[in-house]
């Protein structure tokens, strides 16, 4: 989601209740965009985060520590020499711009009280940092601009600061009903796009929801809220009001709640555990997605960001492991479809042997140079016409069949034990697949990448033969709503170690049927039975954590330890099971407490 004007409101909000009249303690610059304060609470250290970085401008109150340079930058000193010990008296956002301003105390050379301003703009490539003073004049930023760069506004030393341009967007809080129905609904475009290039601090994402709200789509055109001479209506019917008036009702909901301070921070997760959104506010249109709200909206971005930063390090550091494995696949998909179509063929070997002993009944009447014989098929009483090589007699032709079935027949006794390997193979470098988005951090890596040295798929570098162990990578954990205690693999050696490790006999294991996917299992304490709500969830985890999880529903395999056997030499994870139950469930852990590794 965008950090639109509504986060920050929810940011101000916190770093007023958390920060206000507290000292500066310590000001680091870790990167050159980036200015990190340790502040000096009632409730101890806080460290804020201002980052006025290109690709992500951020503020928030973070636990996060970075290593800082030998030498401290120019603008770090600045900062230090004017506003160390300062004392923040003031939080503001203006209007509801991406912009938070810092408002300092602090004694100058002289022992005088002073007021500073410390500005962060979060606006994309265009962010920055600025440092001014009482009477507004900027002492400098962490990025200057010129004229050279920007005819519209400098930033630079002496200037006088000034807010970037408004680009005829209005305060949400200043909106007016006459306002929205004369001006906004008049405008071109999609619905959506006429709430976020109208108003300030509306971001795509909260344009979206407010349509939602309304019952209306956001693609749709703003045409469809105009009628009756192209007079857009608002419509005074309270039991069935217009779209117009369902959208009015609904923004001013949102902008109501942001007024009163009534934030909901929290992030949305999809079905693969991956963040997709955060927000300030609840998005009802990703009802369908897992919501974990959060008392914080710093504690939200921190999440967040080194969530998705997590998520895109552990797939930039797994690409060339996951090619090896989707070439892998690819190339054990063409082989296992070539022999079943050369199993197939072999099928045809009781035809050649059924001609060879009808020929050996029957070839004493064929007639020398013949190119067939018909005969009578004594298995199912019809006449048999019988393909023959004329240069050779009945008795050879027949020996030629035999020659032909027992080839045959020995293809097929060897092509069926390849079959069932390369099926094996395959299920394996899909459970490999599988495992990659289960990844959370380079440990589980270590372990795919083990297994793929093992079994040939790459080559056993001796530095990585030294490291050895690779059992820091440990299962997911969560407890049912039973108080029952169930872990699930990420990959095939924790299959392997939750299930013939951490399970006993008694204990129940889940696996989604005919699918690649995670070993759950759940610790039974000795109780023969356990309640269904146990079962239900256990599934639901099987099902989440397989290659079937894209479906409406899975179907989950369970049963006793007990009932589980290895074959010799078989992969890590690949169990035979004979006594089963199954059960049908969706694919949707939501409510399903999970305990922190």
């Amino acid at each position: 989601m965008a950090f639109d004007g509504i986060v920050i409101a929810n940011i101000v909000q916190e770093l007023k209740a958390d920060l206000l009249n507290s000292r500066i303690y310590k000001i680091y610059q870790p990167e050159p965009d980036e200015i990190h304060l340790i502040v000096k609470t009632k409730q101890g250290n806080r460290r804020l985060l201002l980052s006025a970085s290109a690709t992500l401008p951020l503020i928030y109150l973070t636990t996060e520590t970075k290593n800082n340079p030998m030498t401290a930058p120019v603008f770090c000193m600045l900062l230090r020499k004017h506003i160390g010990n300062g004392r923040i008296v003031e939080i503001e956002q203006p209007g509801m711009e991406r912009i938070v301003i810092l408002h300092i105390e602090h004694l100058d050379e002289l022992g005088d009280l002073c007021r500073k301003r410390l500005i962060i703009e979060i606006m994309g490539k265009h962010s920055n940092l600025i440092f001014c003073d009482e009477t507004n004049q900027i002492i400098d930023s962490i990025k200057r601009i010129g004229a050279q760069i920007s005819s519209v506004r400098e930033v630079l030393p002496g200037r006088e600061y000034t807010l970037p341009p408004a680009q005829n967007k209005i305060n949400p809080a200043e909106l007016t009903k006459d306002f929205f129905l004369r001006e906004m609904c008049r405008k071109s475009g999609n619905l959506c796009k006429m709430l976020y290039t109208s108003l300030n601090g509306i971001s795509p994402v909260v344009a979206n929801e407010i349509c939602y709200r309304a019952g209306l789509d956001g693609n749709d055109s703003t045409d469809t809220l105009r009628y009756e001479n192209g007079e857009v209506q608002a419509g005074t019917d309270t039991e069935n009001p217009s779209g117009t008036e369902r959208l009015w009702q609904s923004l001013s909901q949102v902008v109501e709640q942001i007024q009163n301070g009534e934030f909901e921070p929290g992030i949305y997760y999809d079905e693969t555990g991956n963040p997709v959104e955060f927000s300030s506010i609840a998005l009802h249109m990703y009802s369908d997605m897992v919501w974990k709200p959060s008392a914080s909206i710093s504690e939200v971005l921190q999440e967040y960001y080194e969530k998705k930063s997590n998520i895109t390090r552990i797939r930039q550091k797994s690409s060339d492991l996951r090619r090896i494995v989707a070439t892998a696949v690819e190339r054990t998909v063409k082989k296992y479809d070539l022999q079943r179509k050369q199993l197939k063929d072999t099928e045809q070997r009781e035809k050649y042997r059924i001609y060879g002993e009808l020929l050996n009944t029957y070839g004493y009447g064929t007639k020398p140079g013949a190119a067939s014989v018909q005969v009578l098929n004594y298995y199912t009483g019809e006449e048999l016409t019988i393909p023959l090589d004329p240069l050779l007699s009945a008795g050879e032709n027949a020996k030629r069949y035999f020659a032909k079935y027992n080839k045959l027949k020995r293809t097929s006794e060897a092509l069926t034990e390849q079959v069932v390997a390369t099926e094996r193979e395959l299920y394996q470098l899909q459970s490999i697949q599988a495992a990659f988005d289960l990844s959370l951090d380079e440990n589980d890596l270590a372990d795919i990448k083990r297994e793929l040295m093992e079994y040939g798929y790459i080559k056993f570098k001796k530095e990585g033969k030294k490291k050895g162990k690779f059992s820091k990578s440990k299962p997911l954990h969560y407890i049912s709503s039973d108080g029952f205690h169930m872990y699930v693999g990420k990959n095939n050696y924790q299959n392997e170690k939750v299930t013939f490790q951490l399970a006993n006999g008694g204990d129940l294991w889940f696996h989604a049927k005919q699918a690649a996917g995670s070993h759950v299992i759940v610790k039974t304490e000795g109780k023969a039975e356990l309640p269904d709500r146990t079962y239900e969830e256990a599934a639901r985890l099987a099902a989440y954590y397989s290659s079937a999880r894209t479906g409406s529903k899975v179907e989950i395999d369970y049963t006793r330890r007990s009932n589980l056997k290895k074959s010799p030499g078989a992969a890590p994870g690949f169990v035979i099971y004979h006594t089963n139950y199954s059960m049908t469930v969706e694919p949707d852990i939501q409510g399903i407490q999970e305990v922190p590794v």
